[in-house]
């Protein structure tokens, strides 16, 4: 049985150490900060400038100077900061952040993820910051469903879509199961509810280590 996307964020919150410095993509990594123990801390960045995101408002609270990099509004926590494009990609690019959680349209088996596209309607027009924040986080960590609207795999033997990355997915959250990645290939960390190896083989295409 598949979990929900609330599933797979509160699930990529367990490998999430305290005092870790997080960035929080766009689409379900937004929902991460969401399942956070509030006695925990976890410094969660939004690429737009902000350091101290505290996830997503209830409705009614809104401030429209508080958005996360998806445009959803957000509060903030204690202490936070709010800064410039160029001060929040220094952070990006020089390793500051220890993880990435990130969308994905397609991840290969070697760990490569592909997660915009060329501007086809509806869909996210260009790469934004995924390039600085999968080459500079020091772990990434992608979310994503399984299978897209077609019900084909997204966890590939090779992305057809354009790359944002080689090589730079540490673990793959998905509604089917949690992969992790490393130079011996991928493997299965473990499976949602009724879910078994064979079913990923077949699935996926790949031979899981």
């Amino acid at each position: 049985m598949a979990i929900d996307k609330a599933g797979i964020a509160a699930r990529v919150v367990q490998d999430i150490p305290d005092g870790a410095y997080v960035n929080l993509g766009i689409g379900i990594p937004t929902l991460v900060a969401r399942y956070v123990d509030p006695e925990r801390e976890i410094i969660f960045h939004s690429e737009n400038g902000i350091l101290g995101s505290g996830g997503h408002v209830e409705p009614g609270q809104e401030d429209p100077d508080y958005v996360d990099a998806g445009k959803a509004f957000i509060k903030l926590v204690p202490g936070a900061s709010l800064f410039d494009s160029s001060a929040s990609f220094g952070m990006m690019r020089s390793g500051a952040l220890d993880i990435a959680v990130l969308g994905g349209f397609q991840v290969s088996a070697a760990g490569d993820l592909a997660n915009w596209t060329t501007g086809a309607e509806g869909s996210v027009p260009s790469v934004g910051g995924a390039m600085d924040l999968a080459t500079g986080a020091k772990s990434v960590f992608v979310t994503m469903t399984l299978f897209d609207k077609n019900g084909d795999s997204k966890l590939v033997p090779e992305c057809t879509y354009p790359l944002t990355a080689r090589q730079c997915v540490d673990r793959l959250y998905t509604d089917h199961a949690v992969f992790e990645f490393d130079e011996r290939g991928p493997r299965i960390v473990e499976t949602a509810p009724g879910v078994t190896e064979a079913e990923l083989r077949e699935w996926t295409g790949i031979d899981f280590g």
